[in-house]
Parts: C-alpha cells; structure tokens; sequence
C-alpha cells in the first residue's frame, strides 16, 4: 500500500516562502505523475502544479513563476517550494501520486499566509 506523508505546511506572512515535502512509502519513479493539489477553506480541491516521469512540470495559471514542483529520487521525495505568497494560497495542500489509472493521497498540510 502507497503511502505519501506530506510536511512542511504552516504560518507564514504574505511575501513569505514555504516549501512542501512529500514522502513516499516506496520508490517515486514507479509513478507517471506527481503533483500537488490544494482545497481553500470552503471551496473544492484543485490542482496547483505536476511532475511527470519525465521531468515536465505544468502549473496553473495562479502559480506561475511562485511556486517550483520538483523530485529527488534518492529519497522519494516531491516537494513544492512557494515564494512570494498571498493570502489566497491559504489551504490545505495535498501530495498526489498517479499510476496505472490509481489515485493516491497523502493526508494534507495546512498553509495559512496571514500577518
């Protein structure tokens, strides 16, 4: 069974920087896909950005040139590093990992930009 633990998330003030871990229980590169969702208070979950096997990354328009996806296969880990964030990023943000027509989730972290 895949598990993904998420890490990372927190307080920070706008204009700050956070960056987001996502542990794998196995080795990533059996997986086609990984991304990062998120779902803000109140609203539906929704896509932030993705890593392909690869190496191609995709970002929604709200992201673009703030946030990096990236990997390191040496410790099964994505991660997703956030600069410059507004209050609008606050959410929970979650790990997805994709594969075979599978879906798979970590648990979430939090991140609230807020002064």
């Amino acid at each position: 069974q895949v598990q993904l633990v998420e890490s990372g998330g927190g307080l920070v003030q706008p204009g700050g920087s956070l960056r987001l871990s996502c542990a794998a229980s196995g080795s990533i590169f059996s997986f086609n896909t990984m991304g990062w969702y998120r779902q803000p208070p109140g609203k539906q979950r929704e896509l932030v950005a993705t890593i392909t096997k690869g190496g191609v990354t995709t970002y929604v328009d709200f992201v673009k040139g703030r946030f990096t996806i990236s990997r390191d296969y040496t410790k099964d880990t994505v991660y997703l590093q956030m600069n410059s964030l507004k209050p609008e990023d606050t959410a929970i943000y979650y790990c997805n990992a994709h594969r075979f027509e599978v879906d798979y989730w970590g648990q979430g972290t939090p991140v609230t930009v807020s002064s």
